[in-house]
């Protein structure tokens, strides 16, 4: 003991106010301010006054700057692998889904174009009027119309839709057939009434298409596809050297395919009429709201 009184040494009441001061010095009444001018103290960056976060927690609660801008770029990025790809991964995306022009399908389109000139002179082939080539003929014919059923189902199934396929194809498909009827139409095997009506038509609804393009897409209708297969039996059979009841048969399937490429073309035509009006409706719709 050093003898020195409890009153001199502050006593009990000493000790407390001495507990309740803070570590510099200040007295427990202090403290308060201490906090808040804690609250206010520079960042570690030296930059401005540190945040506090809705909780009141001290400066291990506190958000920053940088924690701000790291959540805000967490949450952008969240927003948008929820609702839209962010922009790299568009380019990432962009790139994966624009598949290589050398894919099976713009392939098998490629040779489609190839057998075109191909099947002209093998149908040409010594006057026009051997069995022989023109059986030769029809080889490269069915081929060009069998890939055409593959192309398309291949490019949908694997994603191999490219830029070069959306053209390539129907050029082909038009160039084929076209190619079949005007060399039957120029051998005097089919009419060339037959021919203007079938070219018209496909050459028509290709052009319909692409004015009323801004408005929607015309879709395949089941019509359709059946026209085409039965203008490609029918013009594959004319291209055969048939006679008997095949020739008369030929000509029966013939007529089904006018038929059908007349109908089908006609409800192409509705079904533009309808798209467009439906498609200036909306664009009003839209207008309007906006201007309201």
């Amino acid at each position: 003991m050093t003898g020195i009184p409890a009153s001199a040494a502050g006593g009990p009441s000493g000790a407390r106010r001495a507990a309740g001061a803070a570590p510099g010095g200040l007295p427990a009444s202090g403290r308060a301010v201490a906090r808040e001018t804690r609250g206010t103290a520079p960042g570690a960056s030296g930059g401005g006054p540190a945040r506090r976060g809705a909780s009141g927690r001290g400066p291990a609660g506190a958000r920053t700057h940088g924690d701000e801008a790291a959540s805000a770029t967490a949450s952008r990025d969240g927003a948008e692998d929820g609702g839209r790809p962010a922009r790299g991964a568009k380019v990432v995306a962009a790139a994966v889904n624009q598949a290589s022009v050398w894919n099976i399908a713009n392939l098998l389109t490629m040779l489609r174009l190839l057998l075109v000139p191909a099947f002209v002179m093998l149908m040409l082939a010594e006057g026009g009027y051997d069995p022989a080539w023109r059986s030769f003929a029809w080889a490269a014919f069915a081929i060009a119309m069998i890939t055409d059923l593959f192309d398309g189902h291949l490019a949908r199934t694997y994603n191999l839709v490219t830029d070069f396929g959306k053209i390539a194809d129907p050029i082909a498909d038009k160039a084929i057939m076209g190619a079949a009827l005007i060399c039957l139409s120029s051998l005097g095997d089919l009419p060339w009434w037959v021919t203007g009506v079938i070219l018209g038509r496909e050459l028509g609804i290709t052009l319909l298409r692409f004015l009323v393009i801004r408005y929607g897409v015309i879709p395949a209708s089941r019509g359709g596809k059946l026209k085409t297969l039965t203008q490609g039996i029918a013009v594959g059979m004319y291209v055969l050297a048939l006679t008997g009841w095949l020739a008369t048969l030929r000509w029966w399937v013939m007529a089904a395919a006018v038929v059908l490429t007349v109908a089908t073309g006609l409800d192409y035509v509705k079904q533009a009429i309808v798209l467009r009006r439906r498609g200036i409706a909306e664009r009003e719709a839209a207008l309007e709201e906006t201007e309201a």
